[in-house]
């Protein structure tokens, strides 16, 4: 049977916002252990049918996922000053950043050598997922040249990850939205085919590997829930693949192995909306998004326009 995927725009759409609503309904959530999630909240199913709020708020994971869309939108690649800039004029710590990110946007507004700060606020540099949850928007734009994709991902990373598991992170939640956005449906084979070509640190390749081969009774919670990038990328990227065919379902398996509920669940979101396009999204999750100064309707702006274009870049190369 023919399956036509959503119009490109739709895709888009169902990327970002879903993005958001999966860091929105997972954040109320975040830092509990995954016990709790299950056997004292009723699991992710539950939650995502009920959210235990009145208003769904995103955090730092689509706040900085704002601010490289209007970087891509405004250059059309990744250029730093103005993804710095726009990690500045978007910040609000009230948010949820973590230390790492409060440290070099501080140094950037402040005009203090935030590259250093960024190499040393960890040894070796950040190998958390920051860089990862923010990456989908590159994805996106450049789904059609997947080396494009790779490249660009890894731009966006460095102002913040200097360390190649933060920077693998962010290339692979990039390529994986990519691949989403290029498919009518979904090829388990080609798509974990895909991302195991790419990857480079052992920290990825094994547990990829081990996804791939997961079979209908495993738990893609065996890679870890936590903000390290190599933990909850892989998580994201399965609990994904697990349930391709229903963004609740995803949505649902993200919070449920608990600890950095958002970030997993705005990730793997973004998969699955790029997927399945924003008509897949649950209205009642969507109409619950909060819609202030660039909440819902300002999304949807933005998106609409980085889909525009996305589509003039492609009529000046024909």
């Amino acid at each position: 049977m023919d399956i036509t995927p959503p119009p490109l725009q739709e895709k888009f759409l169902g990327c970002i916002l879903g993005h958001a609503i999966g860091d929105a309904a997972g954040a109320p959530l975040e830092g509990l252990p995954a016990t709790v999630i299950w056997y004292d909240l009723g699991g992710g199913r539950k939650i995502v049918a009920n959210p235990p709020v009145e208003q769904l708020c995103y955090t730092d994971d689509t706040q900085m996922t704002i601010a490289v869309a209007e970087a891509l939108l405004r250059d059309g690649r990744i250029v730093e000053q103005t993804l710095c800039d726009a990690f500045v004029s978007n910040y609000d710590p009230n948010r949820g950043y973590g230390q790492g990110a409060r440290k070099v946007i501080n140094a950037i507004a402040t005009g203090a050598d935030w590259r250093h700060v960024a190499a040393n606020v960890f040894a070796g540099g950040s190998l958390g997922n920051g860089a990862a949850m923010r990456a989908a928007p590159v994805g996106l734009l450049f789904h059609d040249d997947l080396d494009r994709v790779w490249a660009e991902a890894r731009l966006s990373a460095l102002p913040t990850h200097v360390h190649p598991v933060g920077i693998e992170g962010a290339q692979l939640v990039a390529l994986a939205v990519a691949l989403c956005v290029r498919s009518a449906t979904f090829d388990r084979a080609a798509f974990y085919g895909e991302l195991i070509s790419r990857a480079t640190t052992e920290e990825f390749l094994r547990p990829l590997h081990r996804a791939a081969q997961l079979g209908p009774d495993e738990s893609a919670g065996q890679f870890g829930s936590s903000l390290e990038a190599h933990r909850s990328v892989v998580t994201a990227i399965a609990a994904f693949a697990e349930s391709p065919h229903s963004y609740a379902d995803v949505v649902a398996t993200a919070i449920t192995f608990g600890d950095d509920t958002d970030t997993v669940a705005a990730m793997a979101g973004a998969m699955s909306g790029a997927l399945l396009g924003a008509g897949a999204l649950p209205r009642r999750l969507l109409d619950m998004l909060e819609d202030g100064e660039k909440g819902r309707s300002y999304l949807e702006k933005l998106t609409i326009a980085l889909c525009e274009r996305y589509e003039s870049s492609r009529d000046l190369t024909r």
